[in-house]
């Protein structure tokens, strides 16, 4: 029933024609039709019109087709109206609207952690069913979120899915020894976790930090040197996750944040082609937490909790208004912007897994 409605295109039509408010013009007078696809469907006017094409009707459409398209189909929303040409021989209706779709995500469920470890592709990270991301292809991964809206449970998840399938070696950053600390204990990284002591300042800390990101650094140009003469040679992923990076600097001296901020530039814009990578979880994303050159090279990036042009104003492009966002933890939103998905921000929800006990 369903599909059947999908491949018709008067129920969609039949929804705009009650919900658009187009001075009086609706598909009974000609004034615009509806063209089903495989990824999407066209909102194709017929000109001479008595309204604008302009991005305010374009987001209007999105707002009542997404809802209408629940539960069978999510469309992709998009910064600025997407105007693409039709294949029709009548001038009037050459232009159209598009509005691409994707199936509606859904909760990947983990029962078997081991299992599932062993059977599934050893580089590829599944997010939700049907969604995964390739981490040859990733620069950076950003999880942002306020408190208790999971940030902590999709961290474990990803660190499980990098260290114990040997896509990556790992170094932990943990500024308030929680539980990014505790997991690397139960996996037997300590000595590649660093995390502040009872006697140490802030200051001391972030030095520390500072040490183990010019480490990579290093790394970096010793691997660029090794591509040099031979551009095809295959590296391990090397991954340094922060946990609480807007916190971290909080109170240090301007000289040390510098150097936090140059180093996390260097690796970020330079890491991509020697597999090194950054994994950065914070409350938010603005220009104190990270710089700008880390937020812009960054490709994967997961918004947890709230949902609001506020809080996504750092991390997407996109008005939220009218993303169909789940209700309850480890929601929110997900893009991967890569050169195989298509430009798109997606309802997230996050997997779910048993944690081994006592790191949560």
């Amino acid at each position: 029933m369903i599909e059947d409605i999908l491949q018709c295109p008067a129920y969609l039509t039949q929804c705009l024609n009650i919900s658009l408010d187009l001075s009086g013009e609706t598909s009974y007078t000609n004034s615009f039709k509806v063209k089903i696809g495989k990824n999407g469907f066209w909102f194709i006017p017929h000109f001479p019109a008595s309204y604008v094409l302009d991005n305010e009707l374009y987001q209007k459409i999105y707002k009542i087709a997404n809802a209408a398209l629940y539960p069978a189909k999510s469309l992709l929303k998009q910064s600025a109206m997407y105007l693409v040409e039709t294949d029709a021989k009548d001038f009037n209706n050459k232009r159209a609207f598009y509005f691409p779709w994707t199936d509606v995500s859904r909760r990947l469920i983990i029962s078997d952690m081991e299992s599932y470890l062993q059977t599934k592709d050893s580089k590829k990270i599944e997010i939700m069913q049907d969604v995964e991301i390739d981490y040859d292809k990733v620069t950076s991964i950003l999880i942002a979120g306020n408190s208790g809206s999971g940030k902590s449970y999709v961290l474990t998840y990803l660190l499980t899915m990098l260290y114990l399938k040997g896509i990556s070696d790992m170094y932990i950053i943990d500024p308030k020894c929680d539980v990014p600390a505790r997991w690397a204990h139960a996996y037997g990284l300590d000595k590649r976790t660093l995390f502040p002591i009872e006697e140490m300042s802030n200051s001391d800390f972030v030095s520390k930090v500072n040490d183990i990101l010019a480490k990579l650094v290093t790394i970096i140009y010793q691997r660029q040197r090794i591509l040099y003469r031979d551009p095809h040679h295959q590296f391990k992923h090397l991954t340094v996750c922060i946990d609480e990076v807007l916190a971290l600097t909080d109170g240090v001296p301007k000289k040390i944040k510098d150097s936090f901020f140059s180093l996390l530039s260097q690796i970020s814009l330079l890491g991509r082609a020697t597999f090194v990578h950054l994994l950065l979880v914070s409350q938010r994303f603005s220009n104190d937490a990270i710089p700008i050159a880390v937020r812009e090279q960054a490709n994967v990036c997961l918004q947890l909790g709230n949902i609001s042009k506020k809080t996504t104003q750092f991390l997407f492009d996109v008005d939220p208004d009218g993303i169909l966002v789940p209700i309850g933890k480890g929601t929110g939103l997900f893009q991967i912007t890569d050169n195989t998905h298509p430009f798109q921000v997606l309802p997230l929800l996050t997997p779910t897994y048993q944690v081994k006990e006592g790191i949560l």
